[in-house]
């Protein structure tokens, strides 16, 4: 049967193929939550020269919201795969667009695969331009410059563990300046224009108190409008 449908031309990939991918500048823009992710994997040390684990992250640029990370043993592209296709549902929609450098594991076969297969949108930094991932190398950065950011992890389980507890403080606590001092978890899930109206009441009950302190009214930081991954040159630039 197939040598009868392949001399009819019948025979070929079903998915959808993935294109080559474009080497340009980038340029991306989110209005909102879940349009546009980005992510990215760091190196963490391990309990001896030599050992390293990977930190596989995955963040909203728009409320700088971490939908997903991992702490593995190596980069793996089946890992990434899996990793992107979990923090996609577990996020319970997927973002239009995912922004990645060119990493191996980033660029793999699985993860076109599944993007692809899932409609959403590659988009990659150029060649030899860090800068092309300013989010997800804000966010290491972030990481890694904590007080108690270890020299070395003693394990994998260690490494995982203080993960957790610093993704959970960033994502819920962590009061960020590039989104109006709200958290990425405020912003992400809606509740942060809500928060800014209180901020404002607390604030005019203040100034109607006393006026004389204030030069001029105060007002709460707004969220930005927009979150872009090199926005032309007539758009604001973004606080990261």
């Amino acid at each position: 049967m197939y040598r009868i449908a392949r001399a009819a031309g019948q025979v070929r990939e079903r998915r959808r193929l993935a294109t080559h991918l474009a080497r340009g500048r980038p340029e991306l823009v989110a209005r909102g939550p879940s349009e546009v992710w980005s992510w990215d994997i760091t190196a963490l040390k391990g309990p001896s020269k030599g050992i390293w684990y990977k930190c596989y992250v995955i963040l909203d640029i728009c409320s700088r919201y971490v939908t997903g990370w991992l702490v593995a043993a190596a980069e793996d592209a089946v890992v990434a795969k899996d990793f992107l296709d979990d923090a996609m549902n577990r996020n319970g929609s997927r973002p239009h667009t995912i922004h990645a450098d060119r990493g191996g594991a980033m660029v793999s076969k699985p993860v076109s695969e599944l993007l692809v297969d899932l409609r959403v949108i590659r988009s990659h930094s150029r060649p030899r331009t860090s800068n092309d991932n300013p989010y997800s190398e804000a966010q290491f950065k972030t990481l890694k410059y904590m007080p108690d950011f270890p020299e070395r992890f003693g394990s994998l389980e260690d490494a995982r563990a203080f993960c957790d507890g610093f993704f959970m403080a960033y994502n819920h606590e962590h009061r960020h300046s590039g989104i109006g001092m709200h958290t990425p978890a405020s912003v992400h899930f809606g509740t942060a224009e809500q928060i800014r109206t209180q901020r404002q009441a607390t604030l005019n009950q203040a100034y109607a108190q006393h006026p004389e302190r204030f030069t001029p009214r105060p007002r709460p930081p707004r969220l930005p409008e927009a979150a872009w991954i090199n926005q032309p040159a007539d758009q604001p630039r973004p606080a990261l």
